[in-house]
């Protein structure tokens, strides 16, 4: 039975984790009807050339019986290789049939997974109170059940069956051997109808319950589901640490570019960017470092430090900030208000704008 706790439905991973250790769901009655129903109509097709070999071999021997004073080693050698090409002829079909026909079953309902580890020795199932708990188990009480219901629809079958064909089965001691076979063969086909249709509808509850049980065991804890996100996801405190390094090396990186700007442009204490413009590299002048509040502060401080201009205009700090990634060029709009400040700048820092 699954564990109380255990009360969240089974995740995608679960469930191929599941498939490849052999562990899935498959309604044996379906293996059984399926194979069942396709037997017998295969014997119902195959009936004339069973009935004509037997027939032909049997007759074979019934004339030849007569001419034979003594048997050797090699007649029943003869004998022996007959009988197997009869058996052959009249089983192999129907054996191939069902086998065929149980696979297939199988393979739909399991997907044709194929897996070694579920037929592996486990030394977990030679434990006796394993074996007690799986005894008294609700799957246990369930295949009970429904075997003495299978054994009371075959008894009631047949009782009703030779019930009412009673006299015709009486006079089949008077039949032709070839008319008797054929009715005795509908006579059975009509039995297997009417059971296969019942043991349909058990195998119907089978499968459902089949995969419901199998569901309620592969069920997952909170705590199962927490696991397997971290490890498919990654440890949520593990991924907060690498991206708070990665944006600590980012921010490293932008104040080492901050003392070969142009300019700081600055919102008194709020934001801070810093541009850079080479005529001969760049269409535009491009944001090589941007920051709020503290980061904006350090911004300006390290600019002070080096001798980097630092400008105070509020709405363009602003606009700058919000509108251009890191390392991009400004907007358009911009170009006007940026250029006037860097000629400023250039002139003062005697730099040549050619």
């Amino acid at each position: 039975m699954a564990d109380d706790s255990k009360t969240e439905k089974a995740t995608p991973k679960k469930r191929r984790d599941e498939r490849k250790e052999g562990h899935v769901f498959s309604s044996k009655d379906v293996i059984v009807v399926v194979s069942l129903l396709g037997t017998f109509y295969g014997l119902q097709i195959l009936f004339p050339t069973i009935y004509k070999t037997i027939r032909e071999n049997l007759l074979y021997y019934l004339n030849n019986a007569l001419s034979i004073e003594e048997l050797s080693m090699a007649q029943l050698s003869a004998f022996g290789i007959d009988a197997m090409q009869v058996l052959a002829i009249c089983i192999l079909p129907l054996g191939f049939i069902s086998i065929t026909l149980a696979v297939v079953a199988t393979g739909v309902q399991t997907k044709f997974i194929f897996t070694a580890k579920s037929a592996a020795f486990k030394l977990s199932n030679l434990s006796i109170i394993k074996g007690i708990k799986n005894l008294f188990s609700l799957r246990n009480l369930i295949e009970l059940l429904k075997g003495i219901l299978k054994i009371t629809i075959l008894c009631v079958v047949l009782y009703q069956a030779l019930e009412a064909d009673m006299r015709n089965i009486m006079r089949m001691m008077d039949m032709d051997i070839q008319v008797s076979s054929v009715y005795t063969l509908q006579l059975v086909m009509d039995m297997v109808v009417k059971i296969g249709l019942i043991f349909c509808a058990i195998a119907g509850f089978d499968y459902f319950y089949q995969r419901w049980d199998y569901e309620k065991k592969i069920r997952m804890s909170k705590q199962e589901l927490k696991e397997e996100f971290k490890q498919t996801e990654g440890n949520p405190e593990i991924k907060g640490k690498i991206r708070n390094l990665q944006r600590s090396r980012a921010r490293n990186r932008m104040m080492q570019a901050v003392p070969d700007a142009d300019v700081i442009i600055r919102n008194p204490t709020h934001f801070a960017v810093a541009l850079k413009y080479d005529i001969h590299k760049n269409n535009a002048p491009i944001l090589v470092a941007k920051g709020q509040d503290l980061i904006a502060l350090k911004i300006v401080e390290i600019a002070e430090k080096n001798g980097v201009t630092v400008i105070e205009n509020r709405p363009l700090a602003r606009g700058i900030y919000a509108t251009t990634p890191l390392d991009g060029e400004i907007p358009a709009e911009y170009y006007g208000v940026v250029a006037e400040i860097l000629v400023q700048v250039f002139r003062k820092n005697k730099k040549s704008l050619e």
